[in-house]
């Protein structure tokens, strides 16, 4: 592996754990970061950035801002990329997997065209279009990682389970496609390293059961009686418009480029262990 400085913009759920794990590694964050202060320092990417990032002569960096609502192209990532001076070795931009849109429970692999079926994944296949017409106008190596439903601690719904929320009936569900936080820093990692061939990503943990399955199973490690099931017609009824919107497209990811060229194998490959690891981590004792 070739070790470049790592610069992290975005310092949120994702990128402060590849903080945290990369020792040496620089953030740049909208809100303070305490427990990173030292290597941090704030920047507000709904303005345009009128002074100089301090950037090393080489470095990596990954990117996990999320675009801004209703603008294309997205100001943040057009501010961002116009104060970048010298120019990164390796960017890496968080997407997600949202942009294939519903694809009928097939398995899809990164050569699948985009069909976005929401205003939030389009924005996503907007910034994967800027951000590469970028790398390739000044020969930046690129990496983009379509995500899925990141999950870990904090992150398991342990909310929705105490109120008694609805899930969606198994036989009305629709195969998954998540990944645990822990296993997404390990992605990131690998692709800030330029040696890594550049290229788009599916990064998932290879488990597509159902979301009703996930519940259920936070509810038997987190001891709390499983979510009471509904049809898919009372759920759209049920749910806000935007939870709902989740449930509304089926498809399973093919993760064998993160596997064969990402060098990344997760290691809660069972999601049974992810969250079993995430209560633990929350100093909660799992069941079972």
């Amino acid at each position: 592996m070739t070790t470049l400085n790592q610069i992290v913009v975005g310092v949120g759920y994702t990128g402060s754990r590849v903080l945290e794990r990369c020792k040496t590694a620089r953030g740049f964050t909208r809100s303070p970061a305490p427990s990173f202060a030292e290597r941090t320092k704030l920047l507000d990417l709904d303005k345009p950035i009128t002074h100089s990032l301090s950037l090393p002569q080489q470095y990596s960096l990954l990117y996990t801002v999320e675009p801004a609502a209703q603008a294309t192209p997205d100001p943040r990532l057009t501010h961002l990329l116009a104060a970048l001076s010298p120019l990164p070795q390796r960017f890496v931009l968080i997407s997600t997997s949202g942009i294939y849109g519903d694809c009928g429970g097939k398995l899809v692999n990164e050569n699948h065209l985009p069909q976005p079926q929401s205003a939030r994944a389009a924005r996503r296949v907007a910034a994967e279009k800027q951000v590469t017409e970028w790398a390739k106008r000044n020969g930046v190596s690129l990496c983009i990682l379509r995500v899925p439903g990141i999950y870990g601690p904090g992150r398991l719904g342990l909310d929705r389970l105490e109120n008694a929320a609805p899930a969606i009936r198994e036989e009305d569900a629709f195969p998954g496609n998540r990944i645990h936080v822990d296993d997404l820093v390990s992605c990131c990692i690998a692709a800030l390293d330029p040696t890594i061939p550049a290229g788009i990503y599916n990064v998932s943990d290879g488990d597509h059961r159902s979301s009703t399955w996930f519940s259920a199973e936070v509810a038997r490690q987190a001891g709390f009686a499983p979510p009471p099931v509904i049809s898919r017609r009372e759920a759209q009824k049920a749910f806000s418009p935007l939870r709902y919107s989740f449930f509304c497209e089926s498809r399973r990811l093919d993760t064998s480029r993160m596997r064969d060229l990402l060098g990344v194998k997760p290691m809660y490959g069972n999601p049974a262990d992810g969250i079993r690891a995430s209560l633990v981590d929350e100093g909660l004792n799992p069941q079972g």
